[in-house]
């Protein structure tokens, strides 16, 4: 059974928490002492109904406000598949964290608020799962009830909806719109009767049927993290490149190159825990042998012959800044880059995006929240691919010098 990751997405009060909450409640995902801890809080509060957010909201804070903060996976799962929440903020000062949560899933729900329709926020949001590359969209459109199920209104969103959809020239993504309502329940797992006029299928149905397509390239590209030297009479002569298969397959006898020094050689044995195994898949970590003795390190790619990367020590990229130093022209942090460690130093900010109109305006620097586009130069080639065409060589983080915290997260073009 697969496991589909998805990133939850919505402005302050959309109802995602709750949601989460109805959807653990409604698979049999909460134990017995968490449905009591919700029937007593939700007694506590005055509610006549179940607070389902509160299976959610795990930082104190967060419960004394009544919003999400922090960036949390969720599991829970049904006959037909296992699924990971990543249960982000939905408040813009948050907007990085949204980023986060969202760098690893395969889908993203976006909640609406019936009342409020397309806010900034939502657009803001649809914008981030854009530059992610994220394929499979689901418009949630919640609190239906307290817009009395009125079909005009879930369609004049929709319209909405279509329209911030043609406003990016993004291909070949799959757009779902639901009504729902998560305090109630309405065509979250079930059908209702309260919005008969709906012919589509429950969220979770949706949900479950979502292809889940990898996000790596097809390129074989393997990153060293470490190299096996154990030096003892019983492994003499081993040398065993050992670290995680980003992106493609690789198996016994494939004819490969190491990058950044464009050498040759050929796979000799696979290890995978311990184990001699004939392939690696993406996603999965071994160890390789070569039949030649290179000099590889740390940091180094192993990829297919008829691989092409690129190396240089230019970069151009989009980027969402994290930190409350402003990104600006000569300013200089690591960039990391899978394994890659290397100094780089900021050319130019080019722009910032209007998350409004979706228009870049020229400026020089970057604060917290912003997403732009920058020119970068590092002392050391770096070896990559473009975002759209491989997400695992095609993104990056920049590290403050000083605290070691992440500064941005980056997308090369």
């Amino acid at each position: 059974m697969d496991i589909l990751k998805i990133a939850t997405a919505g402005s302050v009060d959309d109802g995602k928490s709750t949601l989460i909450g109805r959807l653990l409640y409604e698979t049999n995902s909460l134990k017995k002492d968490q449905i009591e801890h919700i029937q007593s809080r939700s007694k506590l509060r005055g509610f006549d109904y179940l607070d389902f957010s509160l299976a959610t909201d795990g930082l104190l804070t967060e419960r004394e406000q009544g919003i999400t903060i922090d960036v949390s996976n969720i599991f829970f799962s049904t006959p037909k598949r296992r699924f990971i929440i990543a249960d982000s903020p939905g408040h813009i000062e948050y907007t990085r964290n949204m980023v986060t949560g969202a760098s690893t899933s395969a889908a993203t729900i976006i909640l609406i608020d019936a009342r409020k329709g397309v806010i900034e926020q939502t657009k803001r949001h649809y914008y981030i799962t854009q530059l992610l590359k994220i394929k499979k969209v689901v418009f949630a459109i919640n609190k239906m009830d307290l817009v009395s199920f009125n079909e005009n209104r879930f369609n004049e969103i929709q319209e909405e909806l279509n329209v911030l959809i043609k406003s990016n020239e993004h291909t070949d993504v799959d757009y779902h719109f639901v009504p729902i309502s998560a305090l109630l329940g309405d065509f979250v797992v079930e059908n209702s009767k309260n919005m008969e006029w709906y012919k589509g299928k429950p969220l979770l149905a949706i949900l479950e049927q979502l292809p889940n397509k990898t996000r790596s390239g097809v390129e074989t590209v393997f990153q060293v993290q470490y190299v096996i030297r154990p030096k003892t009479h019983a492994y003499h002569d081993y040398r065993g490149f050992a670290g995680k298969l980003k992106s493609g397959n690789i198996k016994l006898g494939d004819a490969v190159q190491v990058y950044p020094s464009k050498k040759t050689s050929y796979i000799k044995r696979i290890e995978k825990y311990g184990n001699e195994v004939s392939s690696l898949n993406a996603g999965e970590n071994g160890t390789l042998l070569l039949t030649d003795e290179l000099d590889i390190s740390r940091g180094a790619s192993i990829v297919g012959v008829n691989t092409y990367l690129n190396i240089s020590k230019n970069l151009e990229a989009k980027i969402c800044w994290m930190q409350n130093e402003e990104l600006e022209t000569g300013k200089k942090y690591w960039i990391q880059q899978g394994v890659q460690r290397v100094l780089a130093k900021v050319q130019k900010v080019h722009n910032k995006i209007d998350l409004d109109s979706f228009i870049p305006q020229n400026t020089s620097q970057l604060s917290l929240n912003d997403i732009g586009e920058f020119s970068i130069v590092t002392a050391e080639p770096l070896v990559s691919k473009s975002y759209k065409t491989n997400q695992e060589l095609g993104a990056f983080i920049l590290i403050d010098q000083l605290t070691n915290n992440t500064a941005g997260v980056g997308f090369i073009k």
